[in-house]
């Protein structure tokens, strides 16, 4: 499986899901599926924002620099137009698809014993996708972005004293429209096999599946994670204050080098964060706590949200990112020694 594409609302995530719920269940688990359907177009988010970016910079160039154009013209018009690209990316991700726009299916495994109530979750994403660019190349577009609103705020802003040159004015022009070329790369585009990203994570939840010696560990597998942590929101709006105080660990990305990170997203986080780090210790690679990265997205952000100690595990290097999100994340090279073992700790930390 570690070498099949499992992109979310396709035959090959179903037949995925098919095999996990079969394996779960094998190891005396109840495994209940929680079906959902989303519009793909949330991937489309943040390049249609890189494209107004584009547009929006070349609008207001000719307000930096005409001196007969008032002098909070070019201010009033960033604003506007900034707030008008934040709200229409953030319906977008948010999967307010347009009428007739495609959706599609896909689904959450929720495995736990019988009889037991869960006080850890061991949660997992099952799907891939392939973009125009990789995960690193995704990260390098959005600082370039932020950098490109940075500048022509600054410029916008000394527009209110005097007309800007030609050549500062033409620059953020042109940083804006590499930003949203960069930004545009975001697209669906081809297919991966997601041995990385994620099959490492499937492989780790499973060894901790079989690892788990008490019924209240649970096994979350989810779906549509690469298309806007989909199936991990679905899960806990579904959930609710089940939720509050329960721990949560998410597993994305374990490769054979770089350091294993402990991100969290809060103080309960960090909390259960310190808590897991002397097991992983253990494994003997190096370890890290840290925050989430900017660019990157993960399940345990949106349960941390709804009340639970939340916290990912994931090994990666640069190295790592330039191959996630593309054909070459695939099993070659990857040893799987480490997802396992790592499966086995969290389910018997204490």
């Amino acid at each position: 499986m570690l070498g099949l594409p499992r992109e979310a609302g396709t035959p090959e995530a179903q037949a995925a899901r098919e095999i996990l719920a079969a394996h779960l269940s094998a190891l005396g688990y109840d495994v209940a599926i929680q079906r959902f359907t989303f519009p793909p177009a949330t991937l489309d988010a943040f390049p249609l924002f890189g494209i107004g970016l584009g547009w929006l910079g070349l609008v207001i160039a000719p307000l930096l620099v005409l001196p007969r154009v008032p002098s909070w013209a070019a201010l009033v018009a960033w604003l506007v137009g900034l707030a008008a690209l934040g709200a229409m990316a953030s319906g977008v991700a948010l999967g307010w698809a347009a009428f007739g726009a495609e959706t599609r299916e896909d689904a959450n495994l929720v495995a736990t014993r019988p009889g037991s109530r869960v006080r850890r979750w061991i949660v997992a994403h099952a799907d891939t996708k392939a973009q125009g660019h990789s995960m690193a190349g995704r990260i390098v577009a959005v600082w370039v972005a932020l950098a490109a609103i940075a500048f022509l705020s600054v410029l916008a802003a000394l527009r209110l004293g005097a007309p800007v040159g030609a050549a500062l004015a033409g620059a953020g022009a042109l940083f804006a429209i590499l930003a949203g070329s960069l930004a545009a790369r975001g697209r669906l585009r081809g297919r991966s096999p997601g041995a990385r990203d994620n099959g490492s994570g499937l492989l780790a939840a499973l060894a901790a599946a079989r690892a788990a010696e008490s019924g209240d560990v649970g096994i979350l597998i989810t779906g549509a994670e690469e298309f806007g942590l989909v199936g991990a929101r679905i899960f806990a709006r579904i959930a609710g204050e089940e939720l509050r105080g329960i721990e949560v660990i998410n597993v994305d990305t374990v490769d054979d080098e770089g350091m294993l990170y402990v991100v969290s997203h809060d103080a309960p986080g960090a909390a259960l964060a310190r808590r897991v780090l002397p097991g992983l210790e253990a494994l003997g690679v190096p370890t890290s706590t840290r925050g989430l990265p900017l660019g990157i997205f993960v399940d345990s952000h949106p349960l941390a949200r709804a009340g639970a100690q939340a916290v990912t595990i994931g090994r990666l290097t640069w190295r790592t990112l330039r191959r996630l999100h593309t054909p070459l994340d695939t099993a070659d090279g990857l040893a799987l020694e480490l997802p396992v073992r790592l499966g086995e700790v969290i389910a018997r930390v204490n």
